[in-house]
């Protein structure tokens, strides 16, 4: 593989453009003599969602999710067909892009860890900001839930009577829906005594009163608005986190009814437990589902009525982003506003009998949703399909912003593909899984041509190896097949040299 080399899109250039955007309609028809007006600090809207794999109408949602919000911001900048998570888990993932450092680097391999721990002394992404003269603030969950960052924020506007993960007071009730008594086949684990107790609250569908008002999400839109009033005036890096869809798939009526189970088509590889397909590496699947049907087996129906409740609560997060981008076009700061959205990470929807993200090495687990719009940007409204990796937003943003470079961090900048999405770009994108929060048991690259994985130490447990292009169900293994060894040494190499930076925490 070649290795890419970064072209560099300067600051006066993505200024120009900012500032040829707002000049035009203001010139005076006679300019004073010698002066010049420095270009005011472009601000960053930070929207991020959790669990929200690319079920979105621009993306070619396959469960037909409505999403016109996210479509029009999509519209408005550079929508990155081909992003991936370094980690399909929340902590991981988070830390990994607000750190901007592979989770081989950042030590934190599970939900539990707080990077601090290992690095007190890194600069996060908003910390950056903060560090140059921004405001910076948050609403909601930006990083993992209970492991905040007060270095990274001058505030974070909490009220009382909500949290940040979503869990506070809601006003709703819980969707009845009949359990359909599967037989549990050999293979599959039971679940897990924190499953059992996790199970309760998670594996279920909320129906949320009115629109949603009672629920932390309402209340985070409401306060990235307040904070968009408050900072106005001044360079801001303003991130909004919304929990949702994160289980349990939770809406108001209204999103639910604009979906129905019976038009809803269940993949070819559904199952009703996780099953391991002939062929594939045992490691490739968890024996236990850990976010919904946990412990239980998934009828047709059932598993129906989840991914419409799964794709109503992404679409009242898409209202509830809506919301917020209303605002900051009311305050007329769009044209001085880059607005970012991305998710943490992938999940799988019944696919090979998987409900979760955890432990998922394949495309729906570890492809996440990823838009920027960037006032002036050339490739604006176009859609970008080269390989990137959610690590990549830290450097992009630090270069559109002028902010000091960071030598230390991973990554490259984007901003050479929001000027030309199609240019070039020969950058793989890897994602890891560790089951006990020390050991890489997996290791993924995704190339433009291939996904490839491979588990265990030196690929002990096996690997896979799909043509997304030719597959993209992921339903054939190519690894065994021996027309494909070159590709499966060249890309083994690629997972193992990564592998090899794993820093023991």
């Amino acid at each position: 593989m070649t290795t890419f080399a970064r072209n560099r899109w300067t600051r006066r250039e993505f200024l120009g453009g900012l500032a040829g955007v707002a000049a035009t309609a203001a010139l005076p028809d006679v300019l004073p003599a010698q002066t010049s007006t420095p270009a005011r600090k472009p601000n960053v809207l930070f929207l991020m969602a959790d669990d929200m794999r690319v079920e979105i109408g621009c993306y070619g949602s396959r469960f037909g999710a409505k999403t016109p919000n996210l479509d029009a911001l999509a519209k408005s900048g550079v929508r990155f067909d081909r992003n991936y998570c370094q980690f399909p888990l929340c902590n991981p993932s988070r830390a990994s892009l607000l750190t901007g450092r592979n989770p081989t680097k950042t030590s934190v391999l599970g939900n539990r860890t707080d990077f601090r721990t290992a690095h007190p002394d890194w600069t996060t992404l908003p910390q950056l900001f903060k560090n140059n003269g921004y405001v910076t603030v948050r609403a909601g969950k930006i990083y993992h839930g209970g492991i905040d960052d007060t270095a990274s924020w001058n505030t974070t506007s909490d009220k009382g009577g909500t949290t940040d993960d979503g869990s506070g007071p809601q006003t709703g009730h819980t969707m009845v829906i009949p359990h359909a008594q599967i037989p549990q086949p050999d293979g599959v684990l039971p679940p897990l005594p924190a499953d059992n107790a996790r199970s309760a609250y998670s594996d279920r569908i909320v129906v949320l009163e009115g629109n949603g008002e009672g629920h932390g999400d309402y209340h985070t839109a409401d306060r990235t608005i307040e904070n968009l009033r408050k900072y106005k005036d001044q360079p801001f890096f303003i991130a909004c986190g919304f929990v949702k869809p994160h289980s349990p798939p939770t809406a108001p009526q209204r999103f639910l009814d604009m979906y129905h189970p019976d038009d809803l088509k269940l993949t070819p590889d559904f199952a009703a437990w996780p099953v391991v397909p002939p062929g594939f590496p045992s490691a490739a699947i968890r024996k236990r589902n850990a976010d919904l049907f946990i412990g239980r087996g998934a009828s047709e129906a059932e598993a129906k009525e989840v991914i419409r409740a799964y794709i109503a609560s992404i679409s009242w997060t898409d209202w509830n982003i809506g919301r917020v981008i209303d605002e900051l076009d009311h305050l007329g700061l769009r044209d001085n506003t880059i607005v970012v959205f991305v998710a943490d990470h992938g999940y799988q929807l019944g696919e090979k009998g998987k409900w979760s993200k955890a432990g998922s090495l394949f495309e729906m687990g570890t492809r996440v949703p990823l838009i920027v719009s960037a006032p002036g940007a050339k490739g604006n409204g176009r859609t970008c399909a080269r390989i990137v990796e959610s690590l990549d937003i830290y450097p992009t943003l630090v270069e559109l912003c002028g902010l000091p470079a960071q030598s230390e961090i991973e990554g490259s900048s984007l901003a050479p593909l929001l000027h030309d999405p199609r240019g070039d770009w020969d950058k793989p994108g890897f994602s890891v899984w560790s089951e006990d929060g020390h050991t890489l048991h997996g290791v993924a690259v995704r190339t433009e041509k291939w996904r490839y994985a491979e588990f265990g130490k030196d690929g002990v447990n096996g690997a896979m190896l799909f043509d997304p292009k030719a597959d993209p169900l992921e339903m054939t293994n190519l690894a065994n097949d021996p027309k494909h060894k070159a590709v499966c040494d060249e890309l083994s190499a690629l997972t193992r040299q990564y592998a090899a930076t794993l820093v023991s925490s």
